[in-house]
């Protein structure tokens, strides 16, 4: 990397309403950290612009050395907003890139930078409008927000970064931003903590799955298609409406299922190494996270044939993919079950394939490659 680059400083902006509190709750925030102190020693510096309150500094040690932005004088969030874009060069000084986290409050990271002169690099993890057009519609009030709100942060960005390709076609041909402009960056996964353990031995069995409780997540689809099968049903996650549905099926289907809550994200490779498969039968994804951890773990994978898992997953090499009824996840868990060798050879392709795709190592060299760019 260059000395320019090195004297460059990273402000990254938290989704709106986001805060070190929140990805402390969701088990998250050593995860979220992890990219950003890795890129520091190619920089000048790297601080967070949170819409935290004054217990975002409770954590401020936990994400040292990174610098940290928060509403310490509970200002309202729209006049917090204001003093952030005005105070800016006092709270990130010198040369610097903006970057938002998520395109939900990238409004205000691209009116600063404007404001500025700063670079700005619009990252999107996933696209907030198709899954609003899933929920409400196509032509809903909520969906057409999202639309807007994509639009005006991704022609405006400098470069816009995507988890899929997916994703890229989709800006490319909906909002007209030159390909050129977007870069594919996924997510990342620490595989020398998501990694087998030759010592530990799954449970016969047990299927584990993590998520939310809602219909994206297809929970109760799971549940259906284990219904009568000698199987327990390990799932970690929480938020949505139908985590008691979920409950009170499983009981009322005498379903083995051991509900674990949100987990700290270094305590789910021990429980994704304790299952002999791992299904993620979303209706829809963005870049997941989840599914790629377990395949660091070497723990062989069930995926829905559906956007964002489809991406990840090649068919009978590295994972499997199977249709969207009870019926067809049953059919893939029962042939996964009843062959070990089936479950060594997608385990060790999945372990191979997150390795060299979505290592830590390689995401941070794209994202120093994208800088050097800007600057």
């Amino acid at each position: 990397m260059t000395e320019r680059l090195s004297r460059t400083r990273l402000a990254l902006f938290f989704t709106r309403r986001g805060s070190l509190c929140k990805w402390d709750d969701a088990g998250i925030l050593e995860r979220e950290v992890a990219l950003y102190r890795r890129l520091l020693p190619a920089l000048a510096g790297v601080t967070f612009v949170t819409h935290g309150d004054r217990r975002d500094a409770w954590h401020r040690s936990r994400i040292e050395p990174v610098g940290l932005v928060y509403n310490r004088f509970k200002l309202s969030p729209r006049g917090y907003e204001r003093s952030v874009s005005a105070a800016f060069p006092l709270l990130v000084r010198g040369r610097s890139i903006v970057k938002s986290n998520q395109v939900e409050g990238a409004d205000l990271a691209l009116r600063t930078a404007r404001r500025w002169g700063r670079p700005f690099v619009a990252r999107c993890g996933y696209l907030r409008s198709g899954l609003l057009e899933w929920r409400h519609g196509y032509y809903s009030e909520e969906a057409k927000r999202a639309r807007t709100l994509e639009r005006e942060v991704f022609t405006g960005a400098d470069r816009v970064v995507v988890t899929s390709e997916d994703m890229r076609a989709t800006i490319v041909e909906r909002d007209g931003v030159t390909e050129e402009r977007v870069r594919v960056i996924p997510n990342y996964v620490e595989t020398d903590v998501f990694r087998p353990d030759s010592t530990v031995a799954p449970v016969s069995g047990r299927i584990s799955h993590i998520g939310r409780f809602d219909v994206q997540k297809n929970a109760l689809g799971l549940l259906e298609a284990v219904l009568g099968l000698d199987v327990e049903v390990v799932m970690v996650g929480k938020g949505g409406l139908l985590e008691d549905e979920v409950r009170d099926a499983a009981e009322r289907w005498g379903i083995r299922l051991e509900l674990l809550g949100q987990q700290p994200h270094g305590k789910l490779p021990e429980i994704l190494r304790s299952s002999e498969v791992f299904v993620l039968p979303s209706r829809w994804e963005g870049h997941p996270k989840a599914l790629l951890e377990a395949m660091a773990c070497g723990v062989p994978v069930i995926g829905m044939d559906s956007p964002g898992i489809r991406d990840a997953i090649v068919h009978g090499e590295n994972g499997y993919l199977c249709g969207p009824e009870p019926a067809d996840i049953r059919g893939a868990i029962e042939n996964l079950l009843g062959d070990e060798a089936l479950r060594r050879r997608l385990g060790a392709g999945g372990r191979e394939h997150v390795v060299e795709r979505f290592s830590l190592d390689r995401v941070v060299e794209r994202e120093l490659a994208l800088y050097e760019e800007l600057v």
